[in-house]
């Protein structure tokens, strides 16, 4: 779990840094301060980067035994800042212009709570986090407990299984997901709308909602080219929505064979994306060997692609009990498939119906045999 967050944060950050750098045009260089407090530290530095011109630029800020910084840079136009901490386990995330001296403060181990105040962008996010505070404190404990493997709720102070924990993050997600909206309705023409869709809204399994939100925007925000990318990036994912047509693919089987997409029509087909490494992936493995057994094996059919690139070929032992098809891909994340079903993290589970239409995005491993049940009642 830990990875796939740290993973998916980090492909967030990057999106950030790549995107602010277009949206202004470049003029001449002024000082930026940011001056901060974050407890929890275990480093006495944070590493900081940002985009100058067209490269990726790295520093050290050095931090003093209470967790207190001063940081001063040159910059052009709009920048965005991302503080890591801990040795990558968390960071924040801070929008700078030139000229302007700005503040951070919150802890480590709670990286959605930490505030940045100074500007309109960061005052707007704070007032956000602030708004929600409660959500993303409960959100950030249980992320915290799932990354050390704890199955110990620090709030009720009461045991919780994997599976409970990551029911209740998926709740926690959909309540902040609609004060997320609620917000961006509200602010139709703040960039900070444009972050907060970005934020909740990119990693989505629901395309519908991320189209929906970018109709809210109104304004200049909706000619900047983060919201041009915004706008792209919704129209791709919708090609692999529910109900829509499963996007082709020809994969290579372990043993060599090829496996095409139209081999599958007329049947239900479970699509999944998991690794070698990790407990979630090895639960939805054990999971969906259990679903297998219960299915119709002439109306339905399992796919598993393993999308490791620094362990190719696979070699996880799991993979030879594995009753069904099993694909090495060795493009992983980059690869094609990937790409065309819009796979932000592993596990991840994708229910095609007979028709060849995608019917669930996202659907848990413990779900495919009454989803496909229902569906053929209906």
């Amino acid at each position: 779990m830990r990875d796939c967050y740290r993973m998916v944060r980090f492909c967030k950050i990057v999106t950030y840094i790549l995107v602010l750098y277009c949206v202004l045009s470049c003029k001449n260089g002024e000082e930026v301060l940011i001056k901060g407090e974050i407890s929890n530290l275990e480093n006495p530095y944070i590493l900081v980067t940002w985009l100058s011109a067209d490269t990726l630029a790295i520093d050290t800020i050095n931090v003093d035994t209470k967790g207190k910084f001063n940081y001063r840079n040159q910059i052009d136009t709009l920048t965005t800042f991302s503080l890591y901490l801990n040795n990558y386990e968390s960071v924040a995330v801070v929008f700078a212009d030139k000229g302007q001296s700005l503040k951070v403060k919150g802890d480590a181990l709670l990286p959605d709570l930490i505030e940045v105040t100074g500007n309109e962008i960061n005052n707007d996010l704070t007032l956000f986090k602030t708004q929600n505070r409660e959500l993303l404190a409960q959100r950030g404990q249980l992320l915290l407990n799932l990354s050390r493997e704890s199955h110990v709720d620090t709030i009720l102070n009461k045991p919780m299984s994997r599976h409970d924990e990551i029911a209740r993050l998926q709740l926690l997600n959909h309540e902040l997901i609609s004060q997320a909206e609620e917000f961006i309705e509200k602010n139709p023409g703040k960039f900070s709308s444009l972050i907060l869709i970005n934020n909740f809204f990119i990693n989505s399994d629901n395309p519908q909602a991320l189209e929906r939100v970018l109709g809210y925007l109104q304004g200049d925000v909706t000619n900047t080219q983060y919201a041009a990318r915004l706008r792209s990036y919704s129209e791709r994912i919708n090609r692999s929505g529910e109900g829509v047509q499963m996007p082709y693919f020809i994969l290579k089987d372990k043993e060599g064979n090829s496996i095409y997409s139209h081999q599958f029509k007329g049947k239900y087909l479970l699509l999944s994306f998991v690794s070698t490494a990790g407990i979630e992936s090895r639960e939805t493995i054990d999971l969906l060997k259990e679903a297998y057994r219960e299915v119709n094996r002439d109306s339905v059919e399992f796919l598993t692609v393993y999308i490791d690139s620094d362990i190719y070929p696979v070699e996880y032992v799991e993979n030879d009990s594995i009753p069904w098809s099993v694909v090495p891909e060795k493009r992983s994340w980059g690869s094609d498939i990937v790409d065309a079903y819009n796979v932000q993290y592993i596990p991840f589970n994708i229910l095609i119906a007979p028709d060849g239409n995608i019917k669930v995005r996202n659907i848990p491993a413990q779900g495919v045999v009454n989803a496909i049940r229902n569906s053929t009642e209906d």
